[in-house]
């Protein structure tokens, strides 16, 4: 198996990203990335109570257990919190494209990120799509990665490839996501494309499991996006069929596992601000839950998050976060260690002594460029 450090497009995809004008910086701010078989399909999805319509029309077309070959991003506007015509606009750019692409609109996905409370500029998008399907190729993976960044500072894209059964498999992820990050899906969107062959219950386990070990275990300002999408299509093209038995999904999902983790962690090493990368261990625990809250609990607390950017060793703070998290855990039990705060990655190992369990989160520092980011940002 081998990792890369960037999108390399699998079998039968390709890619392309335009500037509709969604962006006042005239950045590429339209993606858009392309089976040309019909791929099998896998979604999760932000628990927000309040989501935004591309997460809606994405659950209602997933949920009808078809099969597609597209997935339509913007970015600049999040499309979010304006009601039945958000629905409407998001419906009304995957109907003009499947027209394009020949396809019918139940075949394509959708995602969105940018400013909350704006209607989606349609007639923008509407122009652009002629562009953005001609444009498609298979070199086209870095634009599209360009065109779905908000405050990101750099491209996040990692490829892995793995032999099952005799045949090279590949699989790609891009995302983005800077601030607005906290779990259960932390403002992040993630689209996974592979020419492996998987059955849908199969694929979509095999998302879960990534999922929970790797976006689900970051936060950087503990808030919770209306917008938080992970996709991942299957169109089977590496494989003339099916490769049989426990050992090709097994290799599948350890490549799928190390991919997330990788993207997760480059979120968290470009969140706003941020001038440290912490990764917090919490071992001892009762059970993986308890170890994640209290691990969680430290990452997402302000007190600490800000001694770290001061280099201040208060762990007292870590204490405090871990009492607060309500899990099974005493002052006789607990035990702290962090490692040198001057350095640029931290490690906090934080054992409970409750039990056999442990777990892994990343988060980042709280900085005063993080405020300034986000108090400018409209």
């Amino acid at each position: 198996m081998k990792i890369y450090k960037k999108a390399i497009l699998p079998c039968g995809f390709k890619a392309s990203g335009v500037s509709c004008g969604i962006k006042k910086s005239g950045k590429l701010d339209l993606a858009l990335l392309y089976s040309s078989l019909p791929a099998k399909a896998a979604g999760l999805f932000t628990v927000n109570k309040i989501p935004a319509a591309p997460v809606i029309l994405c659950r209602n077309f997933l949920g009808k257990g078809g099969l597609f070959r597209a997935i339509i991003v913007n970015s600049g506007n999040a499309n979010c919190f304006n009601g039945k015509k958000g629905l409407e606009d998001s419906l009304t750019t995957v109907s003009i494209l499947a027209k394009r692409l020949g396809v019918k609109k139940e075949n394509l996905l959708v995602a969105s990120t940018g400013i909350i409370g704006k209607r989606l500029p349609l007639a923008k998008i509407k122009y652009a799509l002629p562009e953005l399907v001609r444009k498609l190729s298979c070199k086209g993976i870095k634009e599209a990665s360009e065109a779905i960044m908000t405050t990101d500072t750099f491209l996040k894209g990692v490829t892995a490839r793995v032999n099952i059964a005799g045949k090279p498999v590949t699989i790609c992820g891009i995302a983005k996501g800077a601030g607005m990050i906290s779990p259960d899906m932390a403002t992040l969107l993630v689209f996974i494309l592979t020419d492996f062959d998987l059955s849908r219950p199969l694929l979509r386990n095999a998302l879960k499991e990534a999922v929970d070990g790797s976006f689900n275990c970051i936060t950087v300002d503990g808030c919770m996006s209306t917008n938080d999408s992970v996709i991942l299509l299957a169109n089977g093209a590496a494989s003339g069929k099916r490769p049989s038995g426990k050992e090709g999904l097994k290799l599948f999902s350890k490549a799928l596992n190390l991919l997330s983790l990788e993207l997760a962690k480059m979120i968290v090493k470009d969140a706003e601000g941020a001038t440290k990368f912490i990764e917090i261990k919490v071992e001892g625990a009762k059970d993986f839950n308890q170890a994640r809250r209290a691990a969680l609990s430290i990452a997402n607390s302000s007190l600490f998050k800000t001694a770290v950017y001061g280099e201040n060793p208060n762990f007292g703070r870590i204490a405090a976060a871990v009492g607060a998290s309500g899990v099974k855990a005493s002052e006789k039990h607990l035990e702290i260690k962090v490692s040198p705060l001057r350095k640029k990655d931290i490690t906090v190992n934080v054992a409970l002594g409750a039990g056999k369990a442990n777990a892994v989160v990343y988060t980042s520092d709280l900085t005063p460029e993080y405020i300034k980011i986000n108090a400018e940002y409209n």
